[in-house]
């Protein structure tokens, strides 16, 4: 399965590195577009100087990490499709020429389930699609939150629980199922 990430669960840090942790342990196969990278290192410019660096350094890191997944995006496709809102077409383009199934995003007011559908595609919520995969195959989700707790314990010196750090990174019911309440 093919998903296309919306710059809008790339930039925060935390939800990135979930879905491109279980993406790694084969649950499917992330893509994005240069535009949807660009959008991730211009909503870091709203934190200062440190966030735009980090948001550069981390670009770099993903482009090295995944050098399939970025998909090029014609024009002439861009200009036969239709959203809400225009400013989010360059998403849709981006997943229908790189073949996707479907669209992660947080914005579903933009991505009408019916425009989708014409164009083949469906679209989840990171949370919903990452519990859905745990559902399906435990191990990968729940190695990654593993890790990403493990990693946000190291640079916060300790203190997060599963749940508490995945509820804050927007996906609640899957922080609640982890930690044996779902």
């Amino acid at each position: 399965m093919k998903a296309l990430l919306d710059a809008c669960v790339i930039y925060p840090t935390v939800m990135r590195q979930m879905l491109l942790g279980v993406a790694a342990r084969g649950a499917f196969t992330p893509l994005w577009s240069a535009r949807i990278v660009a959008e991730w290192q211009h909503a870091a410019r709203k934190l200062g100087p440190d966030a735009v660096a980090q948001a550069e350094a981390e670009a770099v890191l993903l482009r090295r990490d995944w050098p399939r997944a970025e998909v090029a995006v014609p024009r002439s496709l861009e200009s036969r499709l239709w959203l809400p809102d225009p400013a989010d077409i360059h998403v849709l383009a981006a997943a229908v020429a790189g073949s996707a199934d479907l669209i992660i995003t947080l914005n579903a007011r933009d991505f009408p389930r019916g425009v989708l559908a014409e164009e083949g595609l469906s679209r989840a919520d990171p949370d919903a699609f990452l519990l859905g995969l745990w559902k399906a195959a435990p191990a990968p989700v729940e190695e990654t939150a593993q890790a990403v707790l493990a990693e946000a314990r190291r640079l916060s010196e300790g203190g997060w629980t599963m749940r508490a750090l995945l509820k804050k990174a927007k996906m609640p019911r899957l922080g609640k199922a982890l930690e044996g309440g779902g």
